[in-house]
């Protein structure tokens, strides 16, 4: 008897806490909810199951031509402090 009731009150320390600051799903929210990976929708579901692509929504990247372009794409992270540098923001 005694060890049953260890075994009990070693689950209810297990079992999850209830809190207000769980983790939101679509399940415990509201009826229209939808999480999703937090990027916006490319375009909108069918009735018959489908999926129609909104070009307006789809994302444009404009790039400049960097032929003959003199610097690397590489940006340091930890950036070395030159004279040259500190004499031109003078």
């Amino acid at each position: 008897m005694p060890l049953g009731l260890i075994l009990a009150i070693g689950r209810a320390y297990r079992r999850k806490r209830t809190s207000s600051l769980d983790i939101l799903s679509s399940k415990r929210a509201s009826k229209g909810y939808y999480k999703g990976k937090g990027c916006k929708p490319t375009g909108f579901h069918t009735r018959k199951g489908g999926y129609v692509l909104v070009q307006e929504k789809l994302p444009n990247y404009v790039v400049p031509d960097l032929t003959d372009f003199k610097l690397k794409p590489y940006v340091s992270q930890c950036p070395i402090k030159t004279s040259e540098a500190s004499e031109a923001t003078k």
